[in-house]
């Protein structure tokens, strides 16, 4: 093993010293988002009595009075008679009328089923077996940032996955997980189509919407990042590729296997059964006839997916499809779905509906802790909202930002630096989201940046910083991956290796969120980065 590579599982050992064991220490000492939640919503009520108590108030941008004056938001002691009652009165409706709640869970009875029928591995391993020595690394991390639709499948079978393919062309197998890690959490955000996260992100920016009142017409759109996220991808691709071969690989130095690393390599690189081929084309065809339906749905006769305009009114593309784009919340319930049946009737993991049913109520139980994360941030979002202390926040920024002089791109860029030290300390994306949303997507839409552009700022920091924090949930089972080619891998070890991807993408990002947003490309369908207030 060359010096270079312990150096690498080396200087980083103390874990008394240094800026990333303080972020460590700091991390560990902090409670369950649950509990930060519950925290914050004693704190938010102890500010609504104060701001109450002084008067504290703002302008509403839109709305005025009867005398042409614009109306005053005072804010809103959560101690009144009136808050009160809504908080125990309205407790099931403020949790069931949670946006992400339904929409994820909608999502995950079909991902779900595609999971544990075995899906989502037998492509993962079908992608990147077989391929081209020198196109290696960028086949990983693409597989790695496409299997982001794949949950789990993700982290528990690419990141051990691309460490094997590494190890068998005589790599450096640490570099190949280093490589799937960027992937698969760095790239969190960046995917060829919408999936589960844009349906649970955008579920919490239209709670933040509503929760402002500054334009009751906006709705979520699920494909409001898509041009943006499929750019990112492509930014990323390569941006994970210069790291792994100019600066990770060359670092760790050429790998030596011993005997009992040459001879557990694992079954995760053999080839696939006749039956899981089988799967896979079966699940295949399903998927074609899904997008089929949906097809026939939108254009055919009728047109049940699209809202045709009223004799001699003009009407924006878009709006005529807003039906269309919310209903691919259910479309890829069903497109995931009928693709793990496909797959688990051919391949024998399912073998009657009975299974069918089993796994989908199985991928609700796996659920279990975001309903009770979802139900503290369901009422942490209400009562701010009730406090009018988010449009307030959000039209004094927006006045501090304008006087500030700082031009918008600029101020997105900060934006996203902001969240990715956050995401630090807080590892949930929904659950730094669901702090964040209802001041940050109203203060942005005030300065003409639509809810879409700040929903995509956000997961650009969101997804950078993933990497480098040990509060990442499946930061430990990524040490255990590494632990079994190099015992003395520890903590520090990961994060080192990690940090390049961090920053280079972190970078990469933020340019790229900065461009976008000067030129004002769409960032997605019918979804402008430029926004102005209704009326």
């Amino acid at each position: 093993m060359s010096n270079s590579n312990q150096d690498l599982s080396s200087k980083p050992k103390d874990p008394a010293k240094g800026f990333l064991a303080w972020v460590e220490r700091t991390g560990n000492k902090l409670p369950d988002p649950v509990f930060i939640f519950f925290y914050l919503i004693l704190f938010l009520v102890v500010v609504s009595v104060l701001c109450a108590l002084f008067g504290v108030s703002a302008n509403h941008p839109t709305s005025l009075n009867a005398d042409g004056t614009p109306e005053v938001i005072k804010s809103a002691s959560l101690l009144s008679a009136e808050n009160i009652q809504r908080l125990w009165v309205e407790m099931p409706k403020t949790f069931t009328h949670f946006h992400p709640l339904g929409y994820v869970l909608v999502v995950m009875l079909g991902a779900g089923v595609a999971e544990r029928s075995g899906l989502f591995a037998a492509g993962i391993r079908q992608a990147v077996r077989g391929a081209p020595l020198f196109l290696l690394t960028p086949v990983v991390a693409l597989v790695a940032m496409l299997s982001n639709h794949a949950a789990d499948a993700g982290y528990v079978v690419m990141i051990p996955l691309a460490a094997i393919l590494f190890a068998s062309v005589g790599r450096h197998p640490l570099a190949g997980i280093a490589a799937a890690f960027a992937g698969v959490s760095g790239g969190f955000s960046a995917n060829i189509s919408p999936g589960q996260l844009d349906a649970l992100l955008f579920g919490i920016t239209e709670a933040a919407v509503d929760g402002s009142s500054l334009d009751p017409s906006w709705t979520m759109n699920i494909a409001g990042n898509w041009y943006f996220i499929a750019v990112l991808m492509v930014i990323y691709l390569p941006t994970i590729w210069f790291v792994t071969d100019k600066i990770i690989e060359p670092r760790l130095g050429k790998w030596v296997p011993d005997e009992r690393q040459a001879a557990e390599y694992g079954e995760e690189d053999k080839p696939l059964t006749d039956k899981q081929r089988k799967g896979l084309r079966h699940a295949g065809l399903a998927m074609l006839a899904v997008c089929a339906l949906w097809a026939l749905m939108t254009f055919a006769p009728g047109t049940p997916l699209l809202n045709e305009p009223a004799e001699g009114v003009e009407q924006a593309w878009y709006v005529t499809a807003t039906p269309f784009f919310r209903s691919l919340v259910a479309g890829f319930m069903i497109l995931f779905l009928a693709a793990g049946w496909a797959y688990g009737k051919a391949a024998g993991t399912i073998s009657d509906h009975r299974g069918l049913v089993e796994m989908m109520a199985d991928a609700m139980k796996d659920m279990g802790y975001y309903l009770v994360l979802a139900f503290a941030a369901a009422h942490f979002v209400a009562m701010f909202n009730w406090s009018n202390l988010g449009l307030i926040s959000a039209v004094h920024g927006a006045n501090g930002i304008e006087n500030s002089g700082l031009p918008l791109p600029i101020t997105l860029g900060l934006i996203v630096l902001f969240t990715g030290l956050l995401n630090l300390f807080v590892g949930s994306a929904s659950a730094k989201w669901a702090l964040l949303a209802p001041v940050l997507v109203p203060m942005l839409m005030l300065l003409g940046i639509s809810p879409e552009g700040a929903t995509a700022a956000y997961r650009v920091g969101d997804g950078a910083t993933n990497i480098i924090t040990p509060l990442m949930v499946y930061f430990p089972l990524i040490l255990i991956f590494a632990q079994r080619w190099q015992k003395d891998f520890g903590i520090g070890s990961l994060t080192a290796m990690m940090l390049p991807y961090s920053l280079w993408l972190l970078v990469s990002g933020v340019v790229l969120m900065m461009i976008w947003i000067f030129l004002g490309i769409d960032l997605g369908p019918g979804a402008p980065v430029a926004y102005t207030l209704p009326g």
